[in-house]
This record gives C-alpha cells, structure tokens and sequence, in this order.
C-alpha cells in the first residue's frame, strides 16, 4: 500500500492525520537539533519555522513582515511573541502554548515604526528575558531571519547571535508520518488543478486566467495559501522567465505550469507541461528528452545516494545553451518541500558534485527537469515530488506525465481529425498532388 491520501476533514471513524502528535514530532525534531548544537537557544522570525516550532499561524498576509517572532531555550517550552490580537486567540485557543508562553509582541514592521521607538530594543530585552530564566543570556542564539536593528539590540544586550537557520533546515529535512500525509494531500489538489487546466487550455485564454482557475480550484478544495502559479506559454517557455502574463494562447503553443499551494502549512511544487491543440515535432521531442532525465534520476533515488549521483544524470548547462550553472541555475534542479519551499536537500550540478548531501528515508523533495526545443522557442518541463522509502521512493505527483499531454478541443477537418502531432507552424498541405 502506498502513502495514504486523505480528504482534508478530520472524522471519528478513520485514523487520519494526527495533529497533536504532527505538533509534538515537530517539536521533539527541532529540541533534538537544538541539543546537538552549540547554541543556548533558537530564535525564529521566519513564519515557516515559527509554526514548525510553535504551530501557530497568523495568515499568509503576514509572511513577509517579520513582526512576529518566537523562542526555543535549551532545556525549555517555546514561547510566542505574536502580532496585537493574535496572541489573545493563542491563549484562548492553543493549549499547548500554555503558561502564560503566547504573548503580545511586536518588531519593526520593517522599519515602518520609527527607530525612536525602539522596538528592536524591546525585541531583545523580552528575549533577554526568557533566556536569564533559564540561565541562558550568555549563551549563543541562533537566529533564522533578522532585521539589522534587531541585530544591532542583541549586540548592545550582550547577546550572541549566530546563524540559526541550519539547525532549524536540520530538523526539518526528515519528515513525520503525519508531514507526508499532509504533502501527499497538497499534491492530491493539484492533481484536481491540472485536471481543471487541461480541460481550460484553448486559443484565446491568457496565462492570467490559467492562474485564476487554478487558484479558485484549489481554495475550493481548502488550500490555505495559492503561493504562485507559475504560467508560461509559447515563445515566453524559452528562456523560462519564471513569472506568468497576459500572454494570449495559440494553436501549437507550449504551455508549463508550476502550481505552489499550502493544505495545513504543506507545499507543492509541480510542473506539468501541455500542447494546445497540437504539437509539434520539436516539442515533442524536446518533451521526451526531458522527461528521460526525469525517469533517469527518480531511478537513483534511494536511502544512501547522494545529491550529487542525481545530479550527475542530468546535463550541464553548456548542453541546453547556458554559459555556467549559475547561469541555468534551477532548470535542473531539485529541492526539499515541506513547510516551504524550498527546504533540504538541495540537487545542482552548481554545488551537489563538491557539497552533496546523502538521501535518507523520509525526505520529501521535488525533481525538475527543463529541456528547450530545437525550435528555439519552445520547451518542456516536468516536475515531480517523491517520498523517500526504506528500498527506493514514491512518486505523489499523480497527474500524466510519460508523455506529452495535448489539450484544448481537437479540429476536425473533411478528410478527419488532425492529428495531435503536426507542424502548426506551417499549415501546409504537403500530400496533395504528390506523386
């Protein structure tokens, strides 16, 4: 039996997702890390790590602001320091944050509160604070993500302050029972948004609309967050811009798609690549090539491999018109997913082949490949996510990917229906009056 996929509720008559034992596995995770460091306490901004260590979540309008931040002492419970209301709803509503640990606190907002009324100041003395109860204050804190001022008030505390970040990507790089769950039902809803897309796709829709059908798709389905849609289609596929437009779809045209979402605080990243109406020989043929160094390096993954065996299957940047890998720098590439994207371990050829990091049971990453079409202007890419298994992996990205998906309505013309792979540059009929 593979990995189990749920639907989003919770019900008495089924073991789904367990959301107090997904709460303290976290936990234990990060206190593990945290003993195993030199550090005396982790200190979080990021929103990422704050639920990790905390679960709690304001909204995703927040994500960006760094106003809210929370603390692991070594030897102790996590503490919050959440933005005006929020922290009222914590105490009402979390009891794991009990004991007077969910409380009002307030940095910056990026420098918008005037530096006259210090509160990065007062940022560092309630951290100060929790940190002198557990005798603590002199001890190093690592710290993810900070504000310069913040910074600069740790210092004038006598708070050391080193990078916290790698301790937290350590504790989250091996996922629990209940994380997978979570991935897989994230990656179940983009199944039902491609499904959607495919029946979309036509001349005359834009990129713009593409990203509203599956946005609405899968807050319908009960994502918390439809971080990007990534929507790219005819001449824009080569070179891959990374954002979508209001470009306009044509017959023949390329179009890929990378949908990134949130079900219960779980990424997706999910490339999936389509014809409309028809294809041609050049896509096509790029789309194959693509998808060979797909299937070629699931094949190595493993517990014991390496970043570095799978990035080895995949070409340099030289072969698909790139002067260096930091030039092509994630076209073939892979990334952790979990809480965000993206997480450990990271496969590149730009730092895999001399830092390569080994595959262990329970990581959760995505793999995508990219190949551009000898056309010049068209190209392919596919993406995957796999869970790591005690003897190989389990792919959970589940919508058609072995070969090229035509979409849109197929034309039929008097001697039948076109073919779906044909020359849709060109229009010519190249078998009447041959001999």
């Amino acid at each position: 039996m593979g990995i189990a996929t749920y639907g989003t509720g919770s019900v008495d008559w089924e073991h789904r997702v367990d959301l107090p034992r997904l709460r303290d596995e976290r936990l234990a995770r990060l206190r593990a890390e945290l003993g195993r460091s030199e550090l005396g306490a982790l200190l979080a901004f990021d929103f990422h790590n704050i639920r990790y260590m905390s679960s709690t979540h304001i909204g995703t309008w927040a994500m960006d602001k760094l106003i809210r931040f929370a603390l692991l002492p070594r030897g102790g419970e996590p503490v919050v320091w959440d933005f005006g209301s929020a922290a009222r709803h914590h105490q009402l509503y979390d009891p794991w944050l009990g004991g007077g640990r969910a409380r009002a606190g307030i940095s910056t907002l990026r420098g918008a509160i005037p530096p006259s009324a210090d509160r990065a100041g007062d940022v560092a003395r309630k951290v100060h604070e929790v940190l002198a109860e557990h005798g603590l204050e002199r001890e190093p804190v690592g710290v993810d993500l900070a504000e310069m001022p913040v910074l600069a008030a740790f210092a004038d505390l006598g708070i050391p302050v080193v990078d916290g970040q790698q301790v937290f990507l350590a504790a989250r790089r091996i996922k629990t029972a209940d994380e997978i769950t979570l991935l897989a039902t994230a990656a179940a809803m983009v199944d039902a948004a491609y499904d959607g897309l495919y029946e979309f796709l036509r001349p005359g829709v834009r990129e713009n609309e593409c990203v509203g059908l599956v946005s609405k798709i899968l807050y319908d389905l009960g994502s918390e967050h439809v971080e990007g849609v990534n929507a790219i289609s005819g001449e824009r596929c080569s070179p891959h811009p990374h954002v979508y437009s209001d470009r306009i779809l044509r017959p023949g045209d390329p179009a890929f798609f990378d949908i990134l979402h949130s079900y219960n605080g779980y990424r997706t990243c999910y490339y999936r690549t389509f014809a409309v109406g028809s294809a041609s020989v050049a896509q096509r043929d790029a789309y194959l090539r693509c998808r060979e160094y797909m299937d070629q390096a699931i094949a190595l993954v493993r517990p014991g491999a390496t970043t570095a065996d799978v990035c080895a299957v995949w070409p340099a940047a030289a072969e698909f018109g790139f002067p260096d890998e930091e030039a092509a720098f994630a076209l073939q590439y892979g990334h952790g997913v979990g809480l965000s994207i993206w997480e450990r371990p990271v496969f590149s050829r730009l730092v895999s082949f001399d830092h390569p990091e080994v595959l262990e049971e329970g990581m959760v990453f995505a793999l995508e490949t990219y190949w551009p079409a000898a056309d010049g202007w068209s190209a392919a890419r596919i993406e995957e996510e796999l869970v790591v298994t005690a003897d190989g992996c389990e792919v959970i990205t589940k919508f058609p990917a072995e070969d090229l998906l035509v979409a849109g309505r197929r034309y039929h013309a008097a001697g039948g229906p076109l073919p779906a792979l044909r020359d849709a540059q060109s229009h010519r009929n190249t078998s009447y009056g041959t001999a």
